[in-house]
């Protein structure tokens, strides 16, 4: 579904991480019309004392001129900045499994994510590889797809969070051809008429016509020839070690990468700060921020709230814009 909402919801994160600090700070740089198209889902004290940290006057107490907060209360004390705690898992859970309801109900017209702690989730029993997955559940759909989104490269991934023999193992004929549709679709979404779609090999220099493998010959190759007879213009495969060079030069507008660190790697590298980790393939949007919890900072307030901001300005474009098929 896409709702009309331009209205952004950020679900707050794992209460002991920089969470809560990066979304006060670029809550802090905003004008009060900005704010007011924003939804926080979480929780007040710990946004409170998060305000404080960074040094911000921001309300979040309930009042017409109040941040809005759908509040979910701790039992007990907040958890401590910093601290692997159950109940901060939990709390990331239930402040996602709220927002999703609420977009659902076309209250929200994209998700952003602040980072949540997988280790501390599955302690409080939600057993999950990260926010794509349990998107993907909370939603009832079948797959997602990873999306790390930046000014000059994007990169779609046909695995994300498996081990390294099981995302070779997943990278068959269907999954990638699924892969490339998903991200034709988001750019034509976003303006792009006629994305130019290249498709990373698995295989150093693509198997070299097997003598390294036959996977880029026997599943990508099909997968990339089926695309072009649909009219999605993707090409591949190729070379993993040259791909990105190319479409960080402008070559082309999205690289599709076969397994978590072919992709991750090359976009870390070029856009740290700013890359944007978009879920596709969901009935609903979300953006989010492209790093972790950072626990050895939080509580500092020194955390860099730049990816927060691109987060939310990528929410923005897709917030109530329809969805592209084929």
């Amino acid at each position: 579904m896409s709702t009309s909402s331009t209205i952004i919801g950020i679900t707050m994160g794992d209460p002991a991480g920089v969470g809560p600090e990066v979304i006060c700070k670029a809550l802090a740089d905003m004008t009060p019309d900005e704010r007011s198209r924003i939804r926080i889902f979480g929780n007040r004290d710990v946004l409170a004392r998060a305000a404080s940290i960074v040094g911000t006057d921001l309300d979040f107490s309930v009042g017409s001129n109040a941040i809005s907060v759908d509040h979910v209360p701790f039992d007990g004390d907040i958890p401590p900045f910093g601290r692997l705690d159950p109940r901060a898992g939990d709390a990331s859970f239930r402040y996602i499994e709220k927002s999703v309801r609420a977009t659902q109900a076309g209250e929200i017209g994209c998700i952003v994510t602040a980072p949540i702690n997988k280790e501390a989730l599955n302690a409080a029993g939600h057993h999950y590889d990260g926010h794509t997955g349990m998107l993907a559940a909370l939603t009832g759909s079948k797959s997602s797809f990873m999306l790390l989104a930046s000014e000059r490269m994007s990169v779609i991934h046909v695995s994300t969070h498996v081990a390294l023999r099981g995302a070779i193992d997943r990278a068959l004929t269907p999954r990638i051809l699924a892969t490339i549709r998903a991200g034709y679709q988001h750019f034509r979404r976003i303006g792009i008429d006629n994305p130019r779609i290249a498709v990373a090999g698995i295989n150093p220099h693509c198997g070299e016509n097997g003598l390294f493998g036959t996977e880029d010959d026997e599943q990508i190759a099909p997968a990339v020839a089926a695309a072009r007879a649909e009219g999605i213009n993707a090409v591949g495969p190729v070379s993993a070690d040259t791909v990105f060079h190319k479409a960080y030069n402008g070559g082309f507008d999205l690289v599709v990468a076969q397994y978590h660190d072919q992709g991750h790697i090359p976009m870390k590298l070029v856009a740290f700060d700013t890359t944007v980790n978009v879920s596709l393939g969901l009935p609903i949007d979300r953006a989010s921020v492209d790093h972790g919890t950072a626990f050895d900072i939080a509580g500092t307030g020194k955390a860099n709230h730049v990816n927060m901001h691109a987060a939310i300005a990528y929410a923005k474009k897709l917030a109530g814009t329809p969805k592209v098929s084929p």
